[in-house]
């Protein structure tokens, strides 16, 4: 007799009169909006404008779900194109199944197109957003547990997970709760970012490869006590190849970048009358950054205030 284990929500979908509130939407929906959230306090202590992180998701976020959407659909393509499968199904987002490989990947895209808008180099939003991507991920995957899903093998230890649902082949019984350890890695990543960038000065793209980089290296481990099925390469989860890769490519990015372009970038976003903003806070909070608009001067410094020279550059 299992003496404690984690429940099982018995249903993933609560009505609200005539509309059905599901915890797998809710979860990924409260996911974005902490990512936009902390990103924009990164954006502005890097010298950034409030509300540019929230204009450029704008273009990000639905890339994303899409191209977690289509990763899924194509990686798992048994679930939906086999006999006896309805391939509708695939366009049923709310009922679970996005690949984080298509969603970063494709999320990207849409994130460049915002950012070449408004004249923002990529590398320096993403390490701003870096953080809030592995919290966003944090809580997103609490909607696999609503669904009942993704969870590991079979176990007895007291933070078992109760699967209770008999559908899609499930077998009621406890497990690893895949779900909670990924979750918790995630908060982890994310903490290792704020520290990292605090103490090291990250940029150019480098906090968000050194999220990349350990996140890779928990789905890993994660990915393969998982039971569900999967496409298998060579004994292991196709999940799992595709972790090791992403992870070998964001160490080699982490490493070339630094030897190729040192330190952060001066300007992050032009003002709209074509000046820069350029901070030199650490990432988390108000860095005192000074924004410049054309025609206003620089406050001189106090070697040119003695100097009496009353020379100031303008941006």
């Amino acid at each position: 007799m299992d003496l404690a284990f984690i429940p099982s929500p018995s249903r993933g979908v609560v009505e609200l009169g005539p509309i059905p509130l599901r915890g797998y939407a809710f979860c990924i929906i409260i996911g974005v909006f902490v990512a936009v959230w902390l990103g924009n306090k990164r954006w502005i202590a890097r010298g950034g404008r409030s509300g540019t992180v929230a204009d450029i998701a704008v273009w990000a976020v639905p890339f994303g779900l899409v191209g977690g959407r289509l990763y899924h659909v194509i990686t798992d393509y048994q679930l939906y194109f086999s006999e006896g499968r309805d391939w509708v199904d695939a366009f049923k987002i709310w009922e679970g199944g996005l690949g984080i490989w298509g969603a970063i990947a494709l999320g990207a895209v849409g994130a460049w197109i915002g950012c070449r808008r408004r004249g923002i180099p990529l590398p320096a939003w993403a390490d701003a957003l870096a953080p809030g991507i592995a919290l966003a991920q944090a809580i997103g995957r609490w909607g696999n547990w609503f669904n009942q899903e993704l969870y590991g093998r079979p176990t007895d230890v007291p933070w078992a997970l109760k699967i209770t649902s008999a559908e899609d082949g499930r077998v009621p019984g406890t497990y690893h709760p895949t779900f909670l350890y990924e979750s918790l890695w995630c908060v982890g990543v994310a903490l290792l970012v704020i520290w990292a960038d605090r103490r090291f000065k990250l940029g150019h793209g480098r906090a968000f490869a050194l999220y990349v980089a350990s996140y890779c290296a928990g789905r890993g481990w994660i990915e393969y006590m998982r039971v569900d099925d999967a496409h298998h390469l060579l004994g292991l989860r196709l999940n799992v190849w595709t972790a090791i890769v992403v992870f070998v490519l964001a160490v080699v990015y982490l490493v070339v970048s630094a030897k190729k372009r040192p330190g952060r970038e001066e300007i992050v976003e032009p003002d709209d009358s074509g000046a820069v903003a350029s901070g030199g806070g650490d990432g988390d909070g108000d860095g005192g950054s000074v924004q410049l608009t054309k025609g206003e001067k620089a406050p001189a410094s106090k070697a040119e205030s003695g100097s009496g020279s009353g020379s100031a550059e303008k941006s």
